[in-house]
């Protein structure tokens, strides 16, 4: 079973991939991820197909479940693993300036690719770190998908940037950007080309948002020196949440570029990454619980300004033991 079914009740699709159901946990002495496995030849980075797509260029032909009332859809689109590192056990953190360039440009690369089939309306550059997340293979890696369609989150977003426009001329998120710069106390750290904060309204005790300071709607917009600096500040940011309690930080790192093949969003969006720890201390896990899942009402356990320096003080750790 493979199918999008559509959810009248939200206006949105819901991605039905019965066969990621048998998708295995990762055996403790072997990795298709390696190039010991002989899946895999040697490399730096490397786009790697899913073997257990949600989406396909080739999908099936739905199941035969839709009436005048219940709509489905083929499974169209892309499902991409992106491999951080040919090392099993190194983390995004440890990786070099050289390393992490390679690995923008790869996102690059493959966003251009995705984005000449004319189906593919939106393309989510993603990472799921750790077990608390439900990640089953534990080498480097994020993902990339392209969705036949705009997910509701992004229709929220970029109808809200699109409103806001109209009214202001002005971009939301320059404007967003330069009231937390003014505001400072919940700056984390930036450089020339990115600034990496804990938004005003974050849900999550440590949701931290990287923003590109020039108003650009994708990755491929970034000259060479910006791609650079784009690997560089999510690694740091990454190394930053480690330094948090002493260990490899869970979290979901999800990058938000314009919908691509549906219109122009040049004037009204700007890209960023948002980031989802699911803890909220060293030990405790933020839940969704009914609330946030089936009101969608966000609760943030925690204050963010106070939260803004827990974060500060973790980014001065990492760059100490980056110096040593």
């Amino acid at each position: 079973m493979a199918e999008l079914r559509w959810d009248p009740f939200i206006q949105d699709w819901t991605m039905v991939a019965s066969n990621r159901q048998n998708r295995p946990q990762m055996p403790k002495d072997w990795c298709p991820f390696c190039p010991s496995s002989g899946n895999v030849p040697d490399y730096e980075v490397m786009e790697y197909d899913n073997d257990f797509p949600a989406l396909r260029q080739d999908p099936p032909k739905p199941d035969d479940v839709a009436t005048d009332f219940f709509k489905v859809q083929p499974c169209y689109g892309k499902c991409e693993v992106i491999l951080y590192s040919s090392e099993h056990t190194v983390t995004l953190p440890e990786l070099s300036n050289e390393h992490m360039k390679k690995l923008a440009d790869l996102w690059c690369q493959r966003f251009d690719t995705l984005r000449a089939d004319p189906k593919i309306k939106y393309i989510f550059i993603f990472e799921n770190r750790g077990d608390v997340v439900g990640v089953t293979m534990p080498h480097p890696h994020g993902q990339i998908y392209g969705y036949p369609f705009l997910p509701k989150k992004l229709q929220l977003e970029t109808a809200s940037a699109k409103e806001y426009y109209k009214k202001t001329g002005h971009c939301l998120w320059c404007d967003y950007l330069t009231n937390e710069k003014k505001e400072k106390k919940r700056i984390i750290f930036e450089n020339k080309d990115f600034t990496v904060f804990l938004p005003f309204f974050s849900a999550y005790p440590y949701g931290v948002y990287i923003q590109s300071n020039a108003h650009k709607q994708y990755i491929t917009d970034f000259t060479p020196e910006e791609r650079a600096s784009l690997g560089l500040t999510v690694r740091d940011t990454a190394g930053m949440l480690d330094s948090l309690f002493g260990y490899k930080f869970p979290y979901m790192m999800c990058m938000h570029n314009a919908p691509v093949n549906s219109g122009d969003y040049s004037k009204d969006f700007h890209f960023h990454i948002e980031f989802y720890p699911p803890m909220r201390s060293a030990t405790k896990q933020k839940f969704n619980a009914s609330s946030e899942t089936g009101a969608w009402a966000a609760c943030n356990p925690t204050c963010p300004e106070q939260t803004a320096e827990e974060l500060r003080q973790a980014y001065k750790r990492f760059l100490a033991r980056k110096e040593k």
